[in-house]
């Protein structure tokens, strides 16, 4: 089975130029997790091992870092919650956009972006994340930056500010904040603001406009970043995983177009994983579950689900590749599973797990030719063969004892890690 969206597909519906190089949005070009073909990505690393740069950040984050052609852009938060032992308080809570050059790691720019409304309280699970969890985009000429309740906010990719939009200043019964970043699609910029609005809102990215907007109560505790691909008929569609529904809109309307209700509970946090025949997501609580759903149909399409497993993730999304998913949890297990049927081909700990297991894992898998690299909050990056043994093969540690929670970028030549309190390019 493939992903059935290619990186020429998505860089017509994103704005992206195809022959710019470019890590654009959360898990990469068509949300794929997966590096150009013939990338150089070192198996080993390690502070004095092909680390090219890093450079120090304002503040912590779990936001992926983004890119396009020589900038990279990252978000952090600063002012409350950066200290658990001296938290501070909510009103001096900011956010900054911070610009680097990728070929050096210098600063171009970093903008602030400053409260517009009260956060959830720095308490419970809120910890484990903060409030910097949404990962960027960029069509190679603006980024977008989702604050929550402090809205969006555009900006060209020299620094200068475009347009802002409030989206609303709900909170979720759980209050643990926002976490789903911006989509691209043609002319609009599409934020899933179910903790803030309980809607999915899509932007004029020009203007700003709202163009429409998806309202549902049952979008509460849906925290994960929506996926694009074509449908077999040729159209688009944007498909999401929400408490207790699969379903997928019209990008360019907000119309529903259809819908699978499933058992998986509140909360989701995992973006679902389509391949060309199925969309298989993943998540809930407190009954955690992976569903299989067969593609193709309009309306209810409850009938097409294949199976369910309990062998699930939490957190991290699974990627696609061959036949197979693979991702390692929240939990330090790493696990592959058939695509077709949702059998676990392999389910093993991860080797070398210092601290607890629980939570050890937020990052998202990502594949580079045959390797999956999985990047653990407090352990380092580990390094597994991308078939459905997936027998580890390296161990990656920096000094740096801050959380590693964000997914990192891709090039053919480099992978940018960002941590509590850096960023790094590492490059042979």
């Amino acid at each position: 089975m493939k992903t059935i969206v290619s990186f020429m597909t998505m860089s017509a519906l994103t704005g992206i130029l195809a022959a710019a190089e470019s890590w654009p949005q959360f898990l990469g070009p068509g949300g794929l997790a997966t590096s150009p073909e013939g990338a150089k990505i070192p198996l080993e690393w390690g502070e004095k091992k092909n680390v090219k740069w890093k450079t120090a950040m304002p503040g912590p984050g779990s936001s992926s870092p983004v890119f396009v052609e020589n900038r990279l852009f990252v978000t952090c938060y600063t002012g409350y919650g950066t200290n658990p032992e001296n938290v501070g308080s909510a009103r001096d809570l900011g956010r900054m956009l911070i610009c680097l050059d990728r070929n050096n790691g210098k600063i171009l720019w970093k903008k602030s972006i400053e409260l517009a409304n009260p956060e959830d309280p720095y308490r419970g699970y809120l910890m484990e994340h903060g409030y910097a969890s949404s990962t960027p985009a960029t069509d190679g000429k603006r980024v977008f930056v989702f604050t929550g309740k402090s809205g969006l906010h555009v900006y060209t990719i020299e620094g200068k500010p475009l347009w802002s939009k409030s989206v609303g200043a709900q909170s979720s019964n759980r209050r643990w904040g926002s976490a789903a970043s911006p989509v691209l699609y043609r002319n609009l910029v599409i934020i899933n603001a179910a903790d803030e609005a309980r809607a999915l809102i899509a932007f004029d990215k020009d203007s700003g406009e709202e163009k429409w907007r998806y309202q549902s109560k049952e979008l509460e505790l849906a925290f994960a970043t929506p996926q694009m691909t074509v449908a077999e008929d040729g159209s688009d569609e944007m498909v999401l995983s929400i408490p207790h529904e699969l379903f997928a809109l019209d990008p360019a309307t907000g119309k529903r177009k259809w819908l699978a209700r499933t058992r998986v509970p509140g909360n989701v946090s995992p973006s679902v994983v389509i391949t060309d025949d199925m969309i298989c997501a993943f998540g809930g609580y407190p009954r955690k579950m992976s569903i299989g759903l067969k593609r193709g149909g309009s309306g209810d399409v409850t009938a097409n689900l294949q199976w369910d497993s309990k062998v699930t993730t939490y957190v991290p999304t699974p990627l696609a590749y061959g036949k197979n998913l693979y991702w390692v949890n929240d939990s330090a297990e790493a696990i592959c599973m058939e695509i077709a049927t949702g059998k676990v081909l392999s389910k093993r700990t991860v080797e070398g797990i210092a601290r607890s297991k629980r939570f050890s894992f937020y990052a998202s898998i990502v594949r580079v030719g045959e390797r999956l690299y999985a990047v653990s909050r407090h352990n380092g990056t580990f390094v597994f063969e991308a078939n459905p043994g997936m027998k580890q093969i390296a161990q990656n540690r920096l000094d740096d004892r801050s959380d590693f929670s964000g997914t990192p970028a891709l090039a053919k030549d480099a992978l940018y890690l960002r941590s509590g309190k850096f960023v790094y390019c590492v490059s042979e």
